[in-house]
């Protein structure tokens, strides 16, 4: 069984300069993560650049990933399809390689009603043994899990937990008033996670925490031990990065970032391009204005992140 608590990266998915999988970059960045302290792994999400990836490739992604985890932390697999019978053979094939668990997106290209998004997500789940985090981002997908909607899903046993991407912490409260304990709840946004944390949600699937994986885990773990005037300080320092979380160039963002911070490449594929200009300029500035805070950090806290 998947413990779902710390933070979970949406891994960046490595490619060359002409945008071919890079498997031994996929496994050093797999590697430097779990060093980093991270809790488990979504691999091929929206950060992974899911959609432009053909099918054997995203078998590559999971294997590299597999292997170098070496069992140490769950290893999820993204699954985003347009139709129920390919999301299912998707998950499949995502268990007879191995992998832990599932973070199954709404099917693509539809805005699915209620009835049909209790339908779909039952299928899927009834499709293999794996754990199933649902990926909760009505904004970006147009289709809203809402707590009445986990409610009808609460009998799906493999249906665990979901990642809350609705921008509403007040969210986190309603899924709890409505199903309890039955679900662990995730925060999908970098820079909501004090506000998800604090209000109950378990952990963190978060795109930014590529570039900063031991400060990531690290606010998780203060908020949680209610360590407030340090989780605030940390999360103060971290807020104006975690904030290019949310922008529509958040997969280019987040692999900059990580480059800067010696962890992957910043290499997308298209129709995605290289930041330049000005969006280039200002993440770049972010980067090192939070460099030289965390040393800050460190020092008054005493702090046990490297420097």
């Amino acid at each position: 069984m998947i413990a779902w608590r710390g933070v979970f990266p949406a891994v960046t998915t490595q490619m060359d300069l002409s945008g071919r999988i890079d498997t031994k970059g996929v496994s050093a960045t797999v590697s430097r993560l779990i060093d980093d302290g991270i809790s488990g792994l979504v691999m091929l999400g929206m950060v992974g650049e899911n959609s432009v990836l053909q099918s054997d490739e995203k078998m590559l992604v999971l294997q590299a990933a597999l292997d170098a985890s070496k069992g140490k932390v769950p290893v999820l697999s993204g699954l985003a399809e347009l139709n129920t019978e390919n999301a299912c053979r998707y998950a499949e094939r995502a268990q007879a390689i191995g992998v832990q668990g599932l973070m199954v997106f709404p099917p693509l290209g539809y805005r699915t009603g209620a009835k049909e998004t209790v339908d779909f997500y039952s299928s899927v789940a009834r499709a293999s043994n794996l754990e199933i985090l649902i990926y909760n981002n009505p904004s970006a997908y147009g289709v809203d899990v809402t707590p009445a909607i986990l409610q009808q899903l609460a009998d799906q046993k493999t249906i665990v937990a979901i990642k809350e991407e609705t921008y509403d912490p007040r969210r986190v409260t309603d899924i709890i008033n409505a199903t309890g304990s039955r679900f662990a709840i995730m925060c999908g946004v970098d820079d909501l996670v004090f506000e998800s944390v604090a209000l109950g949600a378990v952990g963190w699937v978060s795109g930014m925490a590529n570039a900063y994986p031991a400060e990531s885990a690290e606010i998780v773990e203060l908020i949680s031990r209610g360590e407030w005037e340090q989780a605030r300080t940390l999360y103060r320092i971290m807020t104006p990065i975690y904030h290019f979380d949310t922008e529509v160039k958040l997969v280019q963002f987040i692999k900059l970032a990580a480059e800067m911070n010696g962890i992957g490449t910043a290499h997308v594929r298209k129709p995605r391009l290289a930041l330049d200009g000005e969006e280039r300029a200002a993440l770049e500035r972010t980067v090192r204005v939070t460099r030289e805070e965390l040393k800050g950090y460190r020092s008054q806290f005493k702090s046990s992140l490297s420097a």
